[in-house]
Formats: C-alpha cells, structure tokens, sequence
C-alpha cells in the first residue's frame, strides 16, 4: 500500500463552496499537508484564504517561495502565480506564462507535484468551467498517484471534472459530501501504520 505525502486539489467556477465542504470536514490531526490551486483573479486579496482558515480545522495560508511543505496545513496558490512543488519539500512561485489561461495553474501545480513525490501524491480535481487539471491528473496517474474527481452530477460546473474523465481513468468519481470522509480514512490508515512502524 502506498505511502502518502501530499494532497493536491484542483478547482474553479465554484470551487470556494467545494473547498470549504471538504476543509471544513477535515480531522484536525488529518495527516497530509494539502496543496490547493483556485482559480482567482489576478488582482485579489487573500480573502479566500482567510475565509477558509475560518471553517477549516487545518492551518490555512497562501504559499511563499521556498517556504517548507508541512503536515496539518493547507497551502494556496497565491493570485497570478505559477505554484511549483519541489523535491525537497518546499515550495516555488513563478510569473511564467498563463497555462490554460490560468496563473496560477492546477496543471503546473499538479505536474510539478506528481515530479516531486512520485506515486504519493493524492490529486482531487473539484469543479470548474476549463479543462485546466486534466493534464495534471494525466500525469499523476501516470506516476501512478491517487486520482480522484468530483463526480461531475455534483459539480456547480462539471467542465473540468469532465475533461478528467475523458483523459484519465482516474481511481475515483466521488461526490462532493463523499471527498473529506474519504480522505479522512486515508488519514488514519497512515497514522495507524505509522504508529505500527514506531
């Protein structure tokens, strides 16, 4: 059974009410640092941060530059930044081009993270109206990650769980409410491993 290290989530056209479904139904000792992608507009503040830093049991904050990746906390990608996920466990930002006219993007975010931890990374693609996330998801699978969707029925706007579909056979369709208990099990199936090893 693989051993995990990160979450990567992926959303947009309604992904404010995905995320705070699935941050706010998190354990408190969830075990995996969570990297998270939105699709906002250049120019805003981090109001979605703070608002769920508010509803969630996990440390929310926006991603610096170099700045280490660490269980308990969830990671945003800040406004007109590219966030890459390094294999030292840190992280890095970039102005580069706009990927699926998209900066930042959840198919950088996604790619970089499948390079940097391999097969232990669980990615979630949620909602949203592009086909951004789709390659992303591609290339975890490929690494042999974890790839989960949300089942498009419960999508505000299923585009981009769609465009997952039709890409890769991804591991699971799971509808919103589903996502944050399932996580959870990981959760604690690799706390309880660990706990076996100590």
């Amino acid at each position: 059974m693989t051993n995990y290290e990160l979450v990567a989530i992926g959303a947009s056209a309604g992904g404010m009410n995905a995320l705070k479904e699935i941050l706010s139904n998190l354990d408190r000792d969830f075990a995996f640092p969570i990297v998270a992608v939105q699709h906002v507009a250049p120019d805003s503040e981090n109001y979605l941060v703070e608002y769920l830093d508010e509803y969630s049991n996990l440390s929310v904050r926006e991603a610096s530059e170099k700045q280490s990746i660490l269980p308990y906390h969830v990671y945003f990608a800040p406004p007109n930044y590219h966030l890459l996920v390094e294999e030292d466990k840190t992280f890095s930002l970039t102005v580069s081009e706009k990927v699926n006219y998209s900066r930042p993007s959840i198919d950088v975010s996604f790619e970089s993270a499948a390079l940097a931890y391999k097969e232990r990374v669980i990615g979630i693609l949620l909602t949203g109206a592009s086909q951004d996330g789709a390659k992303g998801m591609q290339m975890l699978h490929g690494f042999k990650s974890m790839t989960i969707v949300q089942e498009p029925k419960t999508a505000s706007v299923p585009v981009m769980p769609k465009a997952a579909i039709e890409l890769v056979t991804v591991d699971y369709k799971l509808p919103l409410e589903k996502i944050a208990p399932f996580l959870n099990t990981l959760s604690r199936t690799h706390a309880g491993r660990k706990e076996q090893k100590g």
